[in-house]
């Protein structure tokens, strides 16, 4: 009994510790974007990719305040090092990674004076980071990576919490391919809408922050406790699985090791918002996560759009295959024609006169069948037809259930979701609405099929013959 008590109150504890720390991130990433327009989205992101000790990338034209992203990113974390600087062509190493030491030299020994530069910054931000040369970008590799820096002939450990790298265009030589893959968010950042330009020229660039409660090394330490014990639903296995396929489909690769580092983003994400799981609607991020620009970041968010909260097995295209099918024989059916039959049972005959085409003489008799009956169903057969769409309107039924649960628990996870992109929400929303009409008027469209099986002409007699079924049998999910 003692134990059941001990371990619920622990429960109990962890919840309260989750609830205090979503609360301090609420306050602290409303304070990080007070001021930006249109900046939300980028603020949160970066914050997240911190939390989960990587890196974010931010791609657009100057003065769009990808510099202030990373100044207000290390305010966030307690007594954090920042670090940054503006690389070019011309850049060398020593502004990255501190001058040579000349004590050391004196030794034989070739290392570098890194205190106040890039080794041992907790955040950092470079700008246009692709400028720099291999030299440079190779050593960037480590540092970012395994948060290690060849120093001389030893490895200094770095305390690199995130670095965010800002450019205006991606090369595509090994090299930067490579770096480019350390940065696991892709964020464009353009410029400010006409609609919040009005507001962009009112904005108090120097006003302050106001106040919140920067994030300790404790907190950090108990965001990954939190997120190891984060769990990854079936479907969002299944629908990661699906993406991974399509991409590889399209020619586009992504790394393993992409793959790993995103299913610990998505944990993160998870827990610091006092969850256990990992729900598809987290699934909104594998935008900036999966795909290398703009244009395979619209394609990667249409599908997602598209994807979330529908099932595959009764998507519409394929519901719609099964709707058509039962009208199509509906309609065969009904317009059907059979052999006619005497009251004996012999079929019918009809006699016809042939005349010759030469000269209209020599006319001859000819015995033909007489098709001029309506085929006739059974009982059995009209009770097996409306059976099987008895059966398929029940499940478009319960689907329609599902999908509107599936709006619903969106709904619920955009009032809660520290990260939720409000725009992804609402597209996700409008989707599974469009959804939901169109199987309600399959729905419609399958009782009107329904109905016209009831009216088809019977036998007086039940034939006791059961139809095969109409291909329906493989629509179960």
């Amino acid at each position: 009994m003692s134990c059941i008590l001990y371990h619920g109150a622990m429960e109990n504890h962890i919840i309260e510790q989750s609830d205090a720390l979503r609360s301090r991130l609420e306050n602290l990433l409303s304070a990080l974007e007070h001021g930006l327009i249109e900046r939300r989205r980028e603020v949160r992101l970066v914050m997240l990719a911190a939390l989960a000790g990587e890196h974010t990338l931010l791609v657009g034209p100057p003065g769009t305040a990808k510099s202030e992203l990373a100044r207000r990113l290390h305010l966030a974390f307690e007594n954090a090092r920042y670090f940054e600087r503006l690389l070019t062509r011309f850049s060398v190493p020593e502004e990255l990674f501190g001058p040579l030491s000349i004590s050391a030299l004196e030794q034989d020994r070739y290392e570098r004076q890194t205190k106040g530069f890039l080794p041992q910054a907790e955040i950092a931000f470079i700008d246009e980071v692709f400028k720099a040369n291999s030299a440079i970008l190779n050593a960037l590799l480590t540092l970012l990576n395994e948060r290690e820096f060849d120093n001389g002939a030893g490895r200094e450990k770095c305390p690199l919490i995130s670095v965010i790298g800002a450019t205006n265009d991606i090369p595509e030589d090994e090299v930067s391919e490579a770096f480019f893959d350390r940065f696991l968010l892709r964020l464009p950042v353009g410029s400010v809408a006409a609609d919040n330009f009005r507001h962009l020229l009112d904005a108090d660039a120097g006003a302050p922050l106001p106040p919140f409660a920067a994030l300790t090394n404790a907190d950090a330490k108990n965001i990954r406790i939190a997120a190891q014990a984060v769990t990854l639903a079936d479907d969002v296995v299944e629908l990661l699985g699906e993406l991974r396929q399509r991409l590889a489909g399209q020619q586009l690769y992504v790394s393993d090791r992409r793959w790993v580092k995103v299913a610990w983003l998505l944990k993160v994400a998870a827990a610091t918002e006092g969850r256990r799981e990992v729900v598809i609607w987290d699934l909104w991020l594998l935008t900036w996560c999966a795909a290398r620009d703009l244009a395979h970041q619209v394609d990667i968010g249409d599908w997602l759009t598209a994807r979330l909260g529908v099932r595959e097995a009764f998507a519409p295209p394929r519901l719609t295959q099964v709707v058509v099918a039962f009208e199509a024989q509906a309609d065969i059916e009904q317009q059907a024609d059979d052999l006619d039959y005497d009251e004996a049972g012999r079929l019918k005959f009809s006699t016809a006169l042939d005349v010759q085409a030469n000269d209209g003489k020599d006319a001859t008799q000819g015995v033909r069948l007489n098709y001029t009956r309506r085929r006739r169903y059974g009982a059995t057969h009209i009770a097996a037809r409306v059976g099987q769409i008895d059966d398929l309107v029940q499940r478009i039924a319960d689907y329609l259930e599902e999908v509107d649960a599936q709006r619903t628990a969106l709904a619920a996870y955009g009032k809660q979701s520290l990260w939720l992109d409000a725009s992804f929400a609402v597209r996700a929303d409008a989707n599974l609405a469009t959804t939901i009409r169109v199987i309600e008027d399959l729905r419609q469209r399958a009782l009107a099929a329904r109905a016209a099986f009831e009216v088809l002409p019977r036998l007086a007699e039940d034939n006791r013959i059961a139809p095969e079924p109409i291909g329906c049998e493989n629509t179960a999910p």
